[in-house]
């Protein structure tokens, strides 16, 4: 029987990677992550506390679960959180992966790694594997050294990148989508950016990606994402109408007046060939993923 090891399960990848291999009989799954308790403590799912960053409790946790692979969703993901607490941010996104790497390496474990648009400019997507990053503000750089880390660590190891992944969580949301549909519900106006485009990605497609790299033994960087390319104001209108809520309150403006802490790539997505061929991903459009998070949030009761 394949051991799972999933890191990161109370994050929205993680979590809807516990239920997915969760229905799955040929797979003995342990869910980790840095909180005490898990957000499916109600299920009887294997769940113990994991910090990646201590990397003594990594070794001891690999060593004696001796997982076939390791679905790293663990990360520290607020771009501007990244920017203003460096070495925290390094800590995770770095170290922490460098830890999972060297005990994947000893019991011969597949590390399948998530990353992000963010490793590129944004000078010209959309972009492919191919293509040269070259990360602008400090959690992509942290991120580029996390897959530099998997690349060079000597194990069989999948690297999916992805970007603006949405979908329906148990606890505190921050995705897109919910920070839209909570200001609107709300009745409170919202800037959006007109001149950030990339292709939205509901978390279910990155979800199976990252279980058909384990079970294909697919070896390096693919890129996943929505079908659609929108920018954060064309989606932003795409959430009001999906939800019933009023267009009226969504201002577009630049992303120059945002003042955020940290630079952004402006125009990304992704060529997503490569992981449609060799994993069989069929992404979503935008439609379709507003409607699935719209039943999900509906029948689960999830934010």
């Amino acid at each position: 029987m394949k051991r799972i090891l999933i890191c990161g399960s109370n994050g929205l990848l993680g979590q809807r990677l516990a239920l997915m291999l969760s229905t799955q009989t040929d797979y003995e799954v342990l869910n980790t992550s840095h909180q005490r308790s898990f957000v499916f403590d109600d299920r009887l799912f294997d769940y113990t506390q994991l910090d990646i960053t201590k990397k003594g409790d990594v070794k001891s946790l690999i060593s004696s679960f001796h997982p076939t692979a390791i679905l790293n969703a663990a990360a520290a993901s607020n771009v501007d959180w990244c920017e203003t607490h460096r070495e925290e941010a390094w800590k995770i996104n770095v170290v922490g992966v460098e830890n999972l790497v060297e005990a994947a390496r000893k019991v011969g474990a597949r590390l399948v790694h998530i990353s992000t648009d963010y490793v590129f400019d944004g000078n010209h997507g959309p972009y492919s594997e191919d293509d040269k990053p070259n990360p602008i503000s400090y959690y992509g750089k942290s991120k580029l050294a996390s897959e530099n880390a998997v690349r060079i660590g000597g194990i069989p190891y999948t690297i999916l990148r992805t970007i603006v992944l949405y979908g329906a969580r148990i606890g505190v949301n921050t995705t897109f989508p919910a920070w839209v549909a909570t200001n609107l519900k709300a009745g409170n106006h919202i800037c959006c950016v007109d001149d950030q485009i990339s292709n939205p990605t509901h978390v279910t497609d990155l979800a199976f990606a990252a279980v058909k790299a384990f079970e294909l033994n697919r070896d390096g960087i693919y890129h996943v994402c929505g079908k659609d390319r929108a920018s954060r104001y064309e989606f932003a209108l795409r959430i009001a109408d999906v939800f019933g809520l009023d267009a009226g309150l969504i201002k577009r403006v630049k992303t120059a007046d945002l003042k955020q802490v940290a630079p952004r790539p402006l125009m990304t997505g992704f060529v997503t060939l490569k992981a449609q061929t060799e994993l069989g991903l069929n992404p979503m459009d935008i439609a379709q993923g507003l409607m699935v998070l719209k039943r999900e949030i509906q029948t689960a009761g999830c934010n």
